[in-house]
């Protein structure tokens, strides 16, 4: 299992048919996924689309998420949670700054992407909302009010996707306080043939 240590993030490639597998290894610890289709980076994961395509903002195993071209870039095959979050954008140094009141912000999610992404020509503002594997986040269905609450995920839960073509992935353990229960943890993760 190769492991990102906390508040960090990394990227790789993710073939059509690999799998991977990804791991809350201590419990209560989010980790923000994006991907790009490897032979043409402006097709990028589509936080809109899927939740419009699935009627739900509830995604688990059986959902596919679909790119902004509306062609499905993976697939949840495995899923030991079942409460991920598609609504909130990477937590940033700007988040820390208007929302925790930070003075020296750390560059959170957005930031490690955006080091992790560079070596293939993607740049910040390439970077739209992230798919937050394990982050509990609840909508009040009368003031529609979101909630940041701690992940529900516990050691060693885990969801596994299945690439429906070739990708570029990036993937973080997240740098957020509320989003992890104020404690920054390692996220574990392997590619499965």
């Amino acid at each position: 299992m190769n492991i990102i240590n906390p508040r960090s993030g990394t990227s790789f490639i993710l073939k059509k048919g690999q799998k991977l597998k990804i791991t809350d290894i201590e419990g209560e610890q989010v980790a923000d996924l994006m991907c790009y289709n490897l032979n043409d980076k402006k097709e990028y994961l589509s936080s809109g689309r899927t939740i419009d395509y699935a009627e739900t903002i509830f995604l688990t195993k059986g959902h596919p998420f679909y790119s902004n071209r509306s062609n499905v870039m993976f697939n949840i095959v495995e899923d030991t949670v079942g409460r991920h979050d598609f609504l909130l954008t990477p937590c940033s140094s700007d988040t820390f700054r208007i929302i925790y009141g930070h003075k020296n912000p750390h560059q959170g999610c957005f930031g490690n992407l955006c080091n992790a992404f560079k070596e293939y020509g993607i740049t910040p503002d390439d970077i739209p909302t992230t798919f937050n594997v394990f982050m509990h986040v609840t909508v009040n269905g009368e003031t529609g009010r979101v909630d940041v609450l701690p992940p529900t995920s516990k050691a060693e839960d885990y969801i596994m996707i299945e690439a429906e073509m070739d990708l570029i992935v990036g993937l973080t353990a997240c740098s957020a306080e509320m989003s992890n229960n104020y404690s920054f943890k390692p996220i574990g993760y392997e590619i499965i043939e």
